[in-house]
């Protein structure tokens, strides 16, 4: 098994006992400056099912309504460019009984327009799954809110720290019907998922079917009526 880069849990440590989103941000060397990828004006860069997305006064909207019921998952695809090394930031709203999720080093499912698989930074209306990392149409859960794990060279996914228990991290997702930030530190093998400027999981994948670049996009869920909401979405590149 190749080394896990411990120090990174280190950092990943001292994000998650910060107060403050601001303050993780130093902990991480940027290259350039945070860019916003989804505006009125470059919604051409992105590509999705118009029945379910829709972009409203700077916000995406994915809904589902009793008459247009998914029934497969749908995802509005940044198209641009394939992503690699990267910061995220944003903010999100779900109803109660809403299912979603950012996807992202993905790929496009054959014969599909609008549906991914890869990896995907969950949401979730009742908060049971928010924060954590999940494989869509792969390796299922990567790892859960409040575990640091491992994927050795055979896919085998072992927790190997924490970063806080799971009422405590809940508590940090002040806003269960309002307005949430979600934040993502994607480098190398290493993925770090925040909300609200904590830490809700941290993954070192060094499996055979980690994946390197791929695409971004948001999903909604197919299930029942429901809704979820993103603006200020920010995205800068980091160094490979």
């Amino acid at each position: 098994m190749n080394c896990i880069p411990k120090f990174l849990i280190i950092i990943a440590m001292l994000i998650s006992s910060c107060a403050k989103p601001q303050e993780a941000k130093t902990l991480v060397q940027k290259v350039n400056e945070f860019e916003q990828i989804l505006t009125e004006s470059t919604l051409n860069e992105w590509n999705g099912d118009d029945e379910h997305w829709r972009f409203e006064d700077g916000i995406l909207i994915g809904e589902t309504t009793p008459e247009k019921i998914l029934i497969e998952n749908s995802f509005f695809i940044w198209e641009k460019e394939l992503v690699r090394d990267f910061e995220l930031q944003l903010e999100y709203r779900i109803s109660a009984r809403g299912n979603s999720g950012i996807n992202y080093r993905s790929q496009k499912v054959d014969g599909k327009n609008y549906v991914l698989r890869g990896y995907q930074a969950d949401i979730d209306g009742e908060n049971e799954y928010s924060g954590q990392l999940y494989e869509e149409r792969g390796r299922s859960f990567l790892a859960k809110r409040g575990q640091v794990t491992h994927i050795g060279e055979e896919n085998h996914v072992k927790e190997i720290g924490n970063v806080g228990g799971d009422n405590e991290l809940l508590s940090a997702i002040e806003n269960k019907e309002g307005w949430n930030k979600y934040h993502l530190i994607i480098k190398g093998n290493t993925f770090i998922h925040m909300i609200n400027g904590r830490v809700m999981s941290i993954t070192f994948d060094e499996g055979k079917s980690s994946k390197q670049e791929g695409l971004l996009g948001f999903q909604i869920h197919l299930g029942p009526p429901m809704r979820v909401e993103f603006r200020n979405v920010l995205f800068k590149r980091l160094t490979p």
